[in-house]
């Protein structure tokens, strides 16, 4: 056995040594082939790839395979990228919208603000509203316009549709806004067409009660309930809202404000009250007599 191992393996490196110099030789044949410029050759090129190439359609088969598979992974690629992009330029289109829909409605707020039909005789300041306490037993907000900007306590702030508060506290760069809800928010107030005289009377509710009508049989709900003007506290003829009757019958304003979206407020500038700096002689004169001289004055014209 070890004897035909042997003859076996000394027959088999000549032959893979003649095959391999067999194969090396027809491959440079081959080249040269190739490579000669003659319209012979050339033909003759021609004639062998015509009958070889269409044959071994079967071999290329997987290799055009794998190249058509790279090319779909690759196009799958770009899909992929591009699929990641329109979801980033969704998502700040969206970030747009939401921005285009504030900006709408700040716009929106604003021309209601210029709407607003005033006294030509009343000037404004507007601002902008930071915070709202939120609180149960105070309703205010913050605006971002105080003392710098001409601000005085106790004067109105409106929204675009109706009268919100008084200014109840200023600093150098806000200021509070008491809210007509407010429990401590007491405001005479007009009701037309009837020309009632009433009050309205913050109850930290949305629609405040109505109290002290002069005569509530000419009140119907619906009316409109203006400021007074009655104790130089507001300018007279500001919109407050409208009549509405609760299910107990009791008289109560609906509210022109919209007190749910606060974003701009109207502070109107009234220098119209007077302030009395100088006592005067009110009560006696600046010098009395002793008591002395008073008893003899009054001795004598006993």
């Amino acid at each position: 056995m070890t004897k035909d191992r042997r003859q076996s393996s000394d027959y088999t490196a000549p032959v893979r040594r003649l095959l391999t110099g067999i194969v090396l030789l027809f491959l440079i044949g081959l080249f040269l082939l190739w490579r000669i410029d003659s319209p012979r050759v050339e033909r003759f090129r021609a004639q062998v790839v015509d009958r070889v190439v269409p044959g071994f359609d079967w071999a290329m088969a997987p290799i055009t395979g794998a190249v058509n598979i790279l090319r779909d992974f690759q196009s799958y690629q770009r899909i992929h990228q591009q699929n990641q992009d329109l979801r980033r330029e969704l998502q700040q289109m969206k970030a747009w919208k939401e921005a285009a829909l504030q900006l709408e409605q700040e716009n929106a707020r604003l021309l209601d603000l210029n709407n607003v039909q005033l006294d030509p005789r009343l000037t404004y300041v507007t601002g902008v509203v930071l915070a709202d306490s939120g609180s149960p037993f105070r309703q205010s907000v913050l605006i971002n316009v105080g003392a710098r900007d001409g601000i005085i306590d106790g004067w109105a702030a409106m929204d675009g549709l109706g009268l919100v508060g008084r200014i109840s506290g200023v600093g150098n760069n806000t200021s509070r806004v008491i809210l007509l809800t407010d429990t401590s928010s007491r405001i005479p107030v007009t009701i037309q067409p009837s020309g009632q005289n009433a009050l309205l009377i913050g109850d930290n509710t949305a629609a405040p009660p109505i109290d002290f009508i002069e005569s509530t049989d000419q009140v119907r709900p619906g009316d409109r309930v203006m400021t007074s003007g009655d104790g130089g506290v507001f300018p007279a003829g500001l919109l407050v809202g409208r009549v509405a009757q609760d299910p107990g019958g009791r008289m109560r304003a609906k509210l022109a404000a919209d007190y749910e979206r606060l974003e701009f407020l109207r502070v109107l500038r009234n220098y119209s009250k007077e302030s009395i700096t100088d006592p005067g002689q009110l009560i006696a004169p600046a010098t009395l007599p002793d008591a002395t001289g008073a008893s003899d004055e009054v001795s004598t014209d006993g």
